[in-house]
């Protein structure tokens, strides 16, 4: 599916519990982000349906986010994974997943973003800085897992970012999602 870029308009929605293999496709595809087994992902489709969501431009989903509240972090929101089909790029979807996601109740007492990055995802670096510009908010990092020592060389280090603060009476989170 190739996404009209002029007049594309995609739409976001929680995900089901049907939406768990279409969301293992979204990541595989994007050949870019760790995969999760199906499994994995019905239970961020159901578990986590509300921290969570799927883009969809003309009926095809084409974006993909996966977050939640960390228990020991109840003003935080962690985004695991966000992700857009190659197709549908440029079309300011991932930002819109995020906010999408800020928008709902269940993220009303969320005052920092949170995820982790690797040094040469460029993609994410420009994403989250955008983000912490859309709130006028200090974007920070530190190492998270390294490469070494958490990671047994399997992986790059990950880097924490945070962005805060997230004002919940901003612009754009004003209406629900």
């Amino acid at each position: 599916m190739k996404a009209n870029r002029t007049k594309a308009r995609p739409t976001f929605r929680k995900p089901t519990a049907n939406d768990g293999s279409v969301v293992w496709d979204i990541v595989k595809n994007s050949g870019k982000l760790d995969e999760n087994s199906i499994y994995c992902n019905l239970l961020q489709c159901t578990h986590f349906a509300g921290t969570c969501a799927i883009a969809e431009v003309d009926g095809n989903p084409v974006g993909w986010i996966s977050a939640y509240i960390p228990p020991q972090k109840p003003d935080t929101l962690f985004v695991w994974q966000v992700c857009v089909s190659e197709e549908a790029r440029g079309l300011g979807i991932a930002k819109q997943l995020i906010h999408t996601v800020l928008k709902r109740d269940i993220c009303e007492n969320v005052r920092k973003i949170e995820s982790t990055i690797t040094k040469d995802n460029d993609a994410s670096w420009a994403l989250f800085g955008a983000i912490a510009d859309t709130f006028g908010a200090d974007l920070n990092k530190k190492v998270m897992f390294d490469e070494e020592e958490h990671l047994d060389g399997q992986g790059a280090t990950e880097h924490l970012v945070s962005i805060a603060p997230v004002k919940q009476n901003h612009p754009v989170l004003r209406s629900v999602a």
